[in-house]
């Protein structure tokens, strides 16, 4: 029904240069290929006409190998409120990987990537992760899922305690779709 539309507020020359590009595109495997790659033409549409924004982060998490996951809900209202005030341990030394699940709605997204600084004692460490690009979740994929490349705790006597961390969710566009705080610990043992 959209292309309906859209060719209703053309002209007939315009409407007829439309559908040749439609008919062309058709035909296109690598459009249809990168299409699929970003979610697009397969299920239904889940966005939700009454809110507006283009990403829902659902959680960040961290998977250690033999070890449950620790997942943050930033799902809920208020989740990212209180999250600086209930740091989480990380062994030192340990071998991890962060993952992030998100929903897409409206329309696609361009470029998102996670940004971090982590902060102890005056020092700061900037990280970045590009997530990607994606289509509107659909009924065939309705969440996200991204894993980070892995990382490795810092270890020794002097890296141990408390950090914080500031995180955000930033698109091509330079729009911040979610910003929190958030700590942790790094000891001897879990």
């Amino acid at each position: 029904m959209t292309f309906l539309f859209d060719c209703l507020s053309l002209t007939s020359t315009q409407a007829a240069k439309h559908m040749q590009v439609v008919v062309r595109n058709q035909n296109d495997e690598s459009l249809r290929k990168w299409k699929e790659s970003l979610g697009i033409g397969s299920g239904n549409t889940i966005s939700d006409p009454n809110d507006p924004r283009t990403v829902i982060i659902l959680s960040l998490g961290l998977e250690v190998e033999g070890r449950p996951d620790i997942v943050i809900d930033l799902s809920a209202p208020g989740a990212v409120d209180h999250l600086k005030e209930k740091p989480f341990t990380i062994k030192e030394g340990a071998q991890f990987r962060m993952k992030v699940t998100f929903k897409v709605q409206h329309h696609i997204l361009s470029g998102l990537k996670y940004l971090q600084v982590i902060k102890r004692m005056g020092v700061s460490q900037k990280t970045q992760e590009m997530i990607g690009s994606y289509g509107p979740n659909t009924t065939d994929k309705p969440i996200y899922e991204k894993k980070f490349e892995p990382e490795v705790a810092p270890s020794g006597m002097m890296t141990r305690g408390h950090y914080n961390a500031v995180s955000k969710f930033v698109d091509d566009d330079n729009q911040t779709h979610l910003k929190f705080e958030w700590s942790f610990d790094i000891k001897k043992d879990w």
